[in-house]
């Protein structure tokens, strides 16, 4: 295994166990704690998304440009690409929606829960399915 292909198998599989533990895991369980309202779970939310989009636009920019620079596979390749998209969707389009919509119930509103929360999740599975898939390909081309 050169150091480019280690560098994205390493990168992939930090990105995926940093959505995987805060999506899946961190951001359900924060509103089921004692004393956690709906405001303080949304100021919560959105420090730590903001803080792993960041951290993912690096790890994606990093999987990305060692997966050009090696001799990595080209179906790994095209699973970051689609994992990184995924990504941009989030922040560019389903993000602003979101924080639309906690800048709302922070200022007291009531109303129906954003249907952009169903959009950014969908994404989110995509974005994890297209990791798995990139990781697994880099793991067997390195075999």
């Amino acid at each position: 295994m050169d150091a480019a292909h280690a560098v994205a198998t390493a990168a992939i599989f930090v990105w995926l166990g940093m959505v995987l533990a805060i999506s899946f895991l961190e951001a359900p369980l924060k509103f089921r704690a004692p004393g956690v309202t709906l405001p303080i779970g949304l100021g919560i939310g959105r420090l730590v998304f903001r803080a792993l989009n960041t951290c993912e636009v690096v790890l994606g920019v990093a999987a990305v440009a060692a997966l050009v620079s090696g001799e990595g596979s080209t179906a790994a390749l095209i699973a970051s690409i689609v994992a990184v998209a995924m990504l941009l969707s989030q922040i560019v389009f389903v993000r602003p929606a979101l924080t639309r919509r906690s800048d709302q119930v922070l200022a007291g509103a009531d109303g129906p829960r954003s249907r952009a929360h169903y959009v950014y999740v969908a994404l989110e599975l995509v974005k994890v399915v297209a990791l798995i898939v990139a990781g697994v390909l880099l793991l067997t081309h390195s075999a």
